[in-house]
């Protein structure tokens, strides 16, 4: 291409570029010269072309240099890091007994982690690449046998893969290519300090590979301190922003009117579909399961106290479609791609608009419209003025009752900015002992 060709192109598709020395997109599949194996995989899954983080972030990738990507949830940003993986792994010499992985890939959540290590295994196949993933509320055998016996890709999450190292089951001395998924997610639940341990066990000529859905000045910090004059893609804008080939229908409406309304709209959405129903706590989410099924509703529920076993079986039911109903809290707003569903239904308002748009992101992905119904209450008047913002940038209608909250919440000085915007505040200090660290100050309702 020219570079007029590359500057129309990148115009069209919404990509922005920093760094010295950035490579030209790649328009077709076959542009990227990925080995025979991938080309077949990727055409044996369907896919057309590729999303624009994968035509800039691959030639960006494969160059060897660090890189910063930016985009929504649900735009391919999995294979634009694991294809390139494949091609260095094969680069490496082969693993001698004893030595741990070349490529790590650090997610924030169980959910994303085994989604990454199930894209990984359709290519592992064709590519005798081997690759395991180590997430704690699993029995640590099979993770422990695995990486015994050598895997060139760990794809794991910050404490069960600390407790890997500090008990000498695997070490990090041959990682050469580093991914942080989802790094804005891992700064909010307070991984940092995990982050920081791990990476500090990791040599200094490594590829870093960071990612996140949004560029927050805690993200950009860390990414300074982690990454050497990287190349930087951003898809659309680095603000948080909705994907416009979703719905958004919000409902201002008294708590006691969420059941009713929820029953009704189950009616309305019921034919054969996937439906992902999100609440704020635990409790909740068990509580409105027990109450649809008592009513006859096909629902199942994850959530954060349910055994990993438990867990793993919902999803397959609700990805097979024999539970069109899923009930879950904010373990599944991220790293969930269950293809067709229909409509994402917020019975509860998330505690972050953050959360909001990646709750939202589970319709709509891959190019398919999808639509999003949120029960709005007075109680959540704080993120109104945000929540409008967010409409209005996606093109959607802003209904009058949450227009009003939005002006009265701003006259009454109400709050709603950075830290409702960003889902963030209390970050900084975090329990980190075991898998599951907590912010302080904050307790995760999940």
């Amino acid at each position: 291409m020219s570079e007029q060709e590359v500057m129309l192109y990148r115009n069209r598709r919404d990509i922005t570029v920093e760094g010295r020395d950035v490579p030209k997109p790649v328009r077709f599949f076959r542009e990227a010269n990925f080995p025979d194996y991938c080309i077949q995989v990727i055409e044996k899954c369907g896919f057309v072309e590729p999303t624009p983080i994968q035509s800039q972030g691959w030639p960006m990738a494969l160059k060897g240099r660090d890189l910063i990507g930016i985009a929504e949830t649900g735009s391919g940003k999995t294979l634009a890091y694991l294809l390139p993986a494949l091609v260095h792994v094969n680069a490496q010499p082969r693993l001698a007994h004893g030595e741990g992985p070349i490529v790590l890939i650090l997610a924030p959540t169980r959910e994303l982690a085994v989604q990454i290590q199930e894209e990984a295994a359709k290519f592992s196949a064709y590519s005798n690449v081997r690759s395991t993933c180590i997430y704690g509320g699993a029995p640590k055998g099979p993770q422990i046998r695995d990486l015994k016996k050598g895997v060139e890709i760990v794809i794991a999450t910050p404490g069960r893969l600390i407790d890997m190292l500090e008990a000498c089951h695997t070490n990090l001395r041959r990682v050469t290519y580093l991914v942080l998924d989802e790094a804005d997610r891992m700064l909010d639940m307070g991984f940092e300090p995990q982050i920081r341990k791990i990476v500090s066990q990791i040599r200094p000529d490594r590829q870093t590979l960071y990612w996140s859905a949004t560029w927050p000045r805690e993200v950009e910090a860390l990414a300074r301190q982690f990454l050497h004059n990287p190349y930087k893609v951003i898809i659309g804008s680095p603000d948080l922003k909705a994907n416009q080939a979703i719905d958004q229908v919000i409902e201002v409406i008294p708590d006691h009117e969420k059941y009713p309304r929820l029953v009704k709209l189950l009616r309305q959405l019921m034919d054969g579909s996937r439906i992902l129903i999100f609440l704020e706590t635990k409790k909740g989410c068990d509580q409105v399961t027990r109450q649809l099924r008592m009513d006859g509703w096909p629902a199942l529920s994850i959530h954060g106290d349910k055994a990993q076993s438990e867990r793993d079986w919902v999803l397959a039911e609700f990805k097979s479609g024999k539970s069109p109903i899923m009930m879950a809290t904010d373990v599944a707003a991220r790293g969930l791609d269950v293809k067709d569903i229909k409509c994402v239904i917020n019975y509860d308002f998330p505690s972050s608009l953050e959360d909001y748009v990646h709750r939202i992101g589970r319709t709509g992905r891959a190019g398919a419209k999808g639509t999003a119904f949120t029960f709005f209450t007075q109680a959540n008047g704080r993120y109104a003025k945000g929540l409008v913002k967010i409409l209005q940038e996606a093109g959607q209608t802003v209904p009058p009752p949450l227009a009003s909250i939005a002006r009265s919440s701003v006259t009454t000085g109400g709050t709603g900015r950075n830290f409702h915007l960003r889902g963030r505040g209390f970050i900084n200090k975090a329990r980190t002992s075991g898998s599951n660290a907590i912010p302080m100050g904050r307790k995760r309702p999940w």
